[in-house]
């Protein structure tokens, strides 16, 4: 009687394929320490030439501890909520903040949870619940009427300002190296590892966006390693109007100049009659 023994061949096939299954097990269990990288380590705004700006800590709807950097406005002029991106922290954006400011617009930096001095751990619905405490900090705490501010986001936090954007009857919308959504870039990133299926926080901007009646003002770097430029196009093509986009040839993910891109903002506020001056 002949005994049945798989052939080298087989073998190899059922090794390979069980190393890919408990590959894609451990992807998935620790998914969100593979997509989110903060960073903890912050100094004082004023230790990043941010001398106006007071630091705050609200509390998110789930009890986390969220950290907010905020400068009140010039006369006439509304708010920035600033929702960065997925790296490091708010001081490495204060390059922005300052600029911003300079202009006269008031600025709310938030800081997602698990990022800087805030608790918790980061995942989609937790980076809206954080976006919502400090859109309450700016309404409840610091009366500012929705019309009076303007969601500003920065990469990843593109998604986290869209979605505010679906829930609030803000002045204005501002993206900055816009996806179409996280689980489709992580899609062209990770070819090898079915990501649509397995993928938790999706921060589908595509698909919101043409929900959004604030202006929309997108800015991308035709340079763009990190997020290509087709994605923002795509975004800024779904979108109603008004709307209006500038597309930088010579930037990178990460190299436009601040001082620009506020002046950008000014004046597109001006256009659609957002701001007095």
């Amino acid at each position: 009687m002949k005994q049945n023994r798989m052939t080298p061949m087989t073998s190899a096939f059922l090794t390979i394929a069980l190393t890919y299954v408990l590959f894609l097990a451990l992807v998935y269990c620790f998914q969100r320490h593979l997509l989110y990288h903060p960073d903890k380590t912050i100094a004082t705004p004023a230790q990043y030439g941010l001398e106006n700006f007071t630091e705050y800590f609200v509390p998110s709807s789930d009890g986390v501890t969220i950290q907010l950097w905020y400068r009140s406005a010039a006369q006439g002029m509304p708010t920035v909520v600033y929702f960065h991106g997925n790296a490091a922290n708010l001081g490495n954006r204060a390059g922005i903040y300052g600029a911003l400011a300079e202009k006269g617009f008031g600025v709310l930096a938030v800081s997602y949870r698990g990022y800087g001095k805030s608790t918790g751990s980061p995942s989609e619905q937790g980076l809206y619940a954080d976006a919502r405490a400090a859109l309450s900090f700016l309404t409840d705490k610091q009366h500012i009427p929705l019309k009076h501010i303007i969601l500003f986001g920065e990469s990843l936090g593109t998604g986290v300002a869209v979605q505010m954007a679906t829930e609030y009857d803000v002045g204005g919308l501002v993206l900055e190296a816009a996806y179409t959504s996280v689980a489709a870039r992580g899609a062209e990133i990770y070819f090898y590892i079915p990501v649509k299926l397995m993928i938790r926080d999706k921060f589908d901007s595509l698909n919101k966006i043409g929900k959004v009646k604030a202006p929309l003002l997108l800015f991308h770097g035709e340079r763009d390693s990190v997020i290509p430029i087709r994605m923002g196009k795509a975004v800024f093509a779904a979108a109603t109007a008004p709307k209006q986009a500038f597309y930088f040839p010579r930037v990178d993910h990460n190299d436009f100049d601040n001082f620009v891109l506020a002046e950008h903002v000014l004046e597109f506020l001006k256009t659609y009659r957002l701001i007095d001056k």
